[in-house]
């Protein structure tokens, strides 16, 4: 009797809150299901009352006061996740009822009447404390009770499907280890097709909303990716629907992030070897058992796996940087991409678009396939180099580039991410081939430079040039710019320590740098990729041109070195240490120091000038202690940097070089001083008293370079050993030649200065001097003038100057007479001035 006053009770219950349940008896209402829940275990009538209560918790809650939502917040969602422990009640209708109020959160309905003196809380209310509760955490867990039972398991993920689309949740959900547990129950029986659907959408919202790597870890086990594996191949022998390939395609993307990490058994699971063979199979045909009976249409989703599988073999193809164990494991991944033939599919690609049969892809499928194809084999061909000149694949490279540059009609797509800048030319396909180019000459492999350029490489790359730099004088753009900058480098890989080669090079290819090193200076912060253009230009110089006399000559009678000398000039750290690399090494020519004396920068500057200045500014940069006029201040180490200075001293071993050998490569000084010593440091023209005080200390740079290594050395002998006697005093006899050569160049510095001051006091006493008979000068034109206005205005005055005159005339005369000699009469008759005619 008593069990069925209880059951009366909760039916009215459940009439009272028909049309929600209010907030403050929300608790209440939450210990009634947990005591129903305890009743199952005795009476299963108990299950439908149990069943109502829940579904009244789908239904909006009821708020008194706006106040309510916050006030009573910790209460709801401590109610809510009594919901998701009530999951352990062993009852199919109880667990699908609590699901489906989950559910209806996402999808609230208000009831038909409202209780009186109450509002419906907002929509997103119990979401929110459904977070705060970790209701999806308890859910997760859930899913081992109702692993055998499909129903109960599809309505669990429907409910984890909408939950997942937090992040709170996500979060919650991987702490139960979710991606792990969804991925195992993917191969599940299921004729629905749905526990796939919602597992694989659950495993999306994971990746979308939580760290990817934590999911790829948790789905990196032999038994996921097993899971994984079955499902995908059954969807692609089986699954023939639009909605069955789509999945596929997203299953194949999640596979595609397990292969990225090294510690997911790819290899080990055959999942590698499928995707390798499904990749390759319709341009290799070789029969293989993995893929027998399989038939892949020209729809769109056919053509996004085709290129998902593309990207596969791309990520197969990173060497990770892990243990011994991946590197073995990868060393079995290029045994695969070998043995099922990758190089000859991929290369299937390479070759001049044609135009497409009736039942092929389309032309924009074709040409996303092929330039998706060609960057993969960027990432292969390193790899499988062996395979890569068996298939002659240098031969189909450069017959393909010369029809990129080619007159036969062909209007890109440019769909494509790879197809950017492709709309209507050949670029995009010039552009990938050449990274191939790249990719394989870049490994200084001697079989594969020497079958290029038997082929007549450089002279083709040269043209291919030419044509882009045309190109890109009607319109610049990034992806030119990058055609160029990797030709250059390929002539550069080329070309290197072979004069032959150089020679080849020369006359043509000089030609063909010299306008990238007249580059405007502005271009360089175009953020087009100018700065990389200008270095590549820079290193093939140093590359093909250094080292071949012939092309040497040519480029100095091109002005090639005036031209460097001008970027030298700009003063920009990244360019001077190849600017003076490529100067040092041109030095070796005897003809190019005049041509570096000759040079004249902005206002009349000199090389010398320049070069000292670059000599300052790199020791303002390093920190090397200077007074205000220049000269040393460190006696005993003139040249340390700032940060020797700040080493402690550190044992090292003979073949690990010192702090203060290291630092020669780190700086310009000692090309500086090398191209000083190419000029000479006598009668350098143009150059200051502060240039010659800078230049003594060059003069001594390798002098003080030798004593910084000798201290270093001393300061290393006096941590761990005790010199004996005789050594000691060699020791303290080289750090004193060592002071005294600083203390020398700083008295020839104030020499320098000194005598500098005296001559600027000379120059200022011919300059007061000259000023002086200037004025002098001055008075006696303006005395004149006066005189003359007297003349003018006073006649007394004008008698007496005539009078004077006279006088004058008289006394300028001979005293003893000449005989038979005419005298000549001095006055003009009727002259009325006594100033002559030229005032």
């Amino acid at each position: 009797d008593l069990e069925k006053e209880q059951l009366k009770t909760l039916k009215k219950v459940v009439k009272r809150f028909e049309n929600g349940l209010p907030l403050k008896d929300l608790a209440q209402v939450i210990e009634i299901l947990n005591l129903c829940a305890e009743k199952m275990n005795e009476q299963e009538a108990f299950t439908e009352p149990l069943c109502e209560l829940i579904k009244l918790c789908g239904l909006p809650f009821q708020k008194k006061k706006l106040s309510d939502e916050v006030s009573y917040s910790m209460a709801v969602s401590k109610s809510i996740a009594q919901l998701g422990y009530l999951m352990r009640v062993p009852s199919s209708q109880v667990r699908i009822q609590i699901c489906k109020c989950v559910v209806s959160f996402y999808n609230m309905e208000l009831p038909r009447k409202l209780l009186s003196g109450y509002q419906p809380t907002s929509a997103k209310y119990k979401i929110q404390m459904a977070e705060l509760g970790g209701l999806a955490e308890t859910l997760v867990l859930s899913l081992a009770l109702v692993e055998n039972q499909l129903t109960e398991k599809l309505w669990v993920l429907k409910a984890l499907q909408h939950l997942s689309s937090s992040g709170v949740n996500c979060r919650l959900m991987m702490k139960a280890q979710a991606a792990s547990r969804l991925c195992l129950y993917l191969n599940g029986v299921d004729p629905s097709g749905q526990l796939v659907f919602r597992s694989s959408e659950i495993l999306w919202n994971l990746l979308e909303n939580t760290s990817k790597e934590e999911v790829v870890n948790q789905l990196s086990s032999l038994e996921c990716v097993h899971a994984l594996k079955e499902v995908f191949v059954d969807l692609l022998m089986h699954g023939f629907r639009h909605y069955d390939r789509q999945l596929r395609n997203d299953l194949l993307v999640i596979a595609t992030l397990l292969a990225e990490n090294p510690a997911a058994p790819m290899i080990e699971s055959g999942f590698a070897k499928l995707l390798i063979v499904l990749a390759t199979f319709a341009e290799v045909k070789i029969p293989n058992p993995l893929v027998k009976g399989l038939k892949l249409t020209y729809s769109y989703e056919d053509f996004e796996l085709k290129k998902l599988l593309f990207n596969v073999i791309g990520v197969l193809s990173k060497n990770p940087c892990g243990v011994q164990l991946s590197l073995f494991l990868f060393v079995l991944t290029l045994q695969l991409l070998s043995e099922n033939d990758v190089m000859p599919a991929l290369l299937c690609y390479v070759k001049p678009n044609q135009k497409p049969r009736f039942h092929d892809w389309s032309a924009a499928q074709y040409e996303e396939l092929q330039l998706h194809a060609i960057a993969i084999l960027a990432s292969v061909a390193p790899l499988l180099v062996d395979k890569y000149l068996s298939c002659q694949a240098n031969t189909l490279l450069l017959v393909f580039l010369e029809w990129c540059i080619g007159q036969d009609p062909f209007f890109g797509q440019g769909n494509s991410f790879h197809g950017t800048g492709g709309r209507g030319n050949k670029l995009a396909q010039m552009r990938y081939s050449l990274r191939v180019l790249r990719s394989v000459v870049s490994l200084y492999d001697d079989a594969v430079n020497l079958n290029l350029c038997d082929q007549g490489a450089i002279s083709q790359l040269l043209d291919i040039l030419k044509y882009a730099a045309n190109k890109s004088k009607e319109k610049e753009d990034a992806i030119l710019l990058e055609i160029q900058a990797d030709i250059l480098f390929l002539l550069s890989a080329l070309c290197e320590n072979d004069l032959h080669r150089k020679e080849l090079f020369s006359y043509e290819g000089v030609d063909i740098l010299i306008p990238f090193i007249q580059m405007d200076p502005k271009k360089l912060y175009s953020g087009l990729g100018h700065n990389c253009l200008l270095f590549s230009a820079l290193d093939c110089l140093w590359s093909c041109v250094i080292g071949c006399y012939i092309a040497e000559d040519y480029f100095l009678q091109k002005q090639g070195i005036f031209l460097l000398l001008d970027l030298l000039a700009l003063k920009q750290k990244n360019l001077c240490n190849i600017i003076l690399g490529i100067l040092v090494e041109f030095c070796d020519n005897p003809k190019t120091t005049l041509h570096i004396s000759t040079w004249r920068g902005e206002k009349d500057q000199t090389a010398a000038n320049l070069l000292i200045q670059l000599w300052r500014q790199e020791e303002l940069e390093l920190g090397v202690k200077r007074d205000q006029y220049g000269r040393i201040v460190d006696m005993k180490r003139p040249i340390a940097t700032s940060f020797q200075k700040q080493q402690e001293v550190i044992p090292m071993p003979a073949n690990c070089p010192s702090f203060a050998i290291m630092e020669v490569s780190e700086n310009i000084r000692a090309k500086l001083y090398s191209l000083l010593c190419k000029l000479g440091f006598e009668n350098l023209p143009g150059l200051s008293a502060e240039d010659f005080v800078t230049l003594a200390i060059i003069r001594r740079y390798i002098d003080f370079k030798v004593g910084e290594v000798w201290s270093e050395l001393c300061a290393e002998l006096k941590e761990e050993f005790r010199p004996v006697a005789s050594d000691e005093e060699a020791l303290k006899v080289i750090s004193e030649i060592s002071e005294y050569t600083g203390r020398m160049v700083a008295a020839l510095q104030t020499e320098v200065l000194e005598s500098q001051h005296h001559q600027e006091i000379q120059e200022e006493e011919k300059t007061y001097t000259k000023i002086q008979a200037i004025h002098k000068q001055r008075e006696m034109v303006n005395k004149s003038w006066e005189n003359f206005l007297t003349r003018t205005s006073n006649y007394e005055a004008l008698k007496k100057a005539k009078r004077l005159q006279e006088k004058s005339i008289e006394a300028s005369r001979s005293k003893s007479k000449t005989q038979n000699g005419a005298v000549h009469s001095t006055d003009i008759k009727g002259l009325g001035t006594t100033v002559s005619n030229s005032q």
